[in-house]
């Protein structure tokens, strides 16, 4: 399962949700019709920052500087795989979008447990 780097991931996100008259930084949408290899590279292009790689975790997860946009890629091993993920801050809620080009139950348990991240809290 996913550990320290997804519940941060969320915790970004919710933390920064934009002002009403802040317009966030474009960053590119989930382009499903794209093969993988090629979406990858595209997400993978953007101005984003890459979490510490832990070598438990077959993900890999990409953030904007404003921690308003992350993105979920996965590798080898992870369920689901191979899928990439996005998670938006909007009005005060973190959306959950993705590509899932893999085995569907697993893409789907994936995304059970980032969006269940939402609602966790450090004690």
């Amino acid at each position: 399962m996913i550990r320290a780097g997804a519940a941060l991931l969320v915790l970004a996100l919710v933390g920064c949700a934009p002002g009403e008259d802040e317009a966030p930084p474009a960053y590119i949408a989930l382009d499903c019709g794209q093969p993988f290899e090629t979406l990858k590279a595209r997400v993978t292009a953007q101005p984003l920052t890459a979490a510490p790689k832990d070598p438990a975790e077959p993900y890999r997860f990409y953030s904007s500087p404003d921690g308003r946009t992350s993105y979920l890629v996965t590798e080898p091993g992870a369920p689901g795989h191979p899928a990439i993920m996005m998670q938006e801050a909007k009005g005060g809620d973190v959306i959950t979008t993705g590509c899932p080009y893999g085995d569907k139950a697993g893409y789907d348990e994936l995304h059970a447990y980032l969006d269940g991240l939402k609602t966790w809290r450090r004690k």
